[in-house]
């Protein structure tokens, strides 16, 4: 592989989701990050660029418990699952009604694409918060890669109270009214350019699946066979670790490729 160019992907490394005082932390998370930031400085002189995407939300958003309401008028737990039939019967609605034909609609659309159901998840990585900034190990290691004069390339995701956004590509529903919810095509295009992208980052279930598999949906096989998955750099959300299982065996079958990271990139 000597000469090709390395990229990273890095999705959500922030303080929410890899420290364990976070606000949704993933268990193994901290580890993740300290083998993550690890490679990013052995590999300094040799990665071409690195792409680090942050997920960004307000305290009001369709995934947060302050949107939705029970008959009696409380909140959701967190990690309650709403489904389009619970919406229709009126077990959940909106806390302002008239967002309710709107939310309706989402969860319809959620349906429809058969990848979750609403997943109402604790307030987390709020813009401008300690949770929404890079944990210190991954962030110390990117600083340090960016004294080549190099800039780390971060993508915001997830400011749009009306959809989960858990690709770094796109949003689970896409708003016609904000291009940010589309596909990032500028994005795909920088990865396709490059001959190895290194793939880490929170939640293996949740944002790195989604990410990785809108990113194959979007390439050609010789593209999907640059991807390597960083396995020992990635954790599941509790609870969800079936999902993140049956990500990397669909992946691996479709030409990802998975590594250590301490075996990662001894052959550049």
């Amino acid at each position: 592989m000597s000469g090709k160019r390395l990229e990273f992907l890095i999705v959500d490394p922030q303080n929410d989701f890899c420290d364990p005082n976070g606000a949704l932390y993933v268990p193994g998370a901290e580890e993740d990050s300290k083998r993550l930031a690890e490679t990013i400085k052995r590999l300094r002189n040799k990665i071409s660029h690195i792409n680090v995407t942050l997920d960004t939300h307000r305290l009001i958003d369709i995934a947060h418990p302050i949107f939705w309401v029970d008959p009696e008028g409380r909140h959701p737990a967190p990690f309650t699952l709403i489904r389009e039939d619970d919406v229709s019967k009126g077990l959940w609605t909106t806390t302002v009604p008239d967002h309710m034909e709107r939310a309706w609609h989402y969860v319809d659309g959620l349906a429809k694409n058969n990848r979750y159901m609403l997943c109402i998840w604790p307030p987390h990585c709020l813009i401008g918060s300690w949770g929404h900034c890079v944990t210190k190990p991954v962030y110390d290691a990117l600083l340090e890669w960016e004294e080549n004069f190099s800039l780390v390339d971060y993508t915001l995701k997830g400011l749009n109270m009306w959809t989960e956004h858990y690709s770094a590509l796109k949003a689970d529903v896409e708003d016609p009214d904000d291009p940010g919810t589309g596909l990032n095509e500028k994005l795909i295009k920088r990865l396709h350019d490059a001959d190895i992208i290194a793939i880490s980052g929170e939640a293996l279930s949740h944002c790195v699946a989604n990410s990785v598999r809108d990113l194959a949906d979007n390439s050609a096989e010789e593209d999907i066979r640059k991807l390597v998955l960083l396995t020992d750099t990635t954790s599941s959300v509790r609870g969800f670790e079936k999902l993140g299982e049956d990500f990397v065996r669909e992946m691996t079958l479709r030409g990802m490729q998975i590594c250590r990271s301490n075996e990662f990139g001894r052959d550049l």
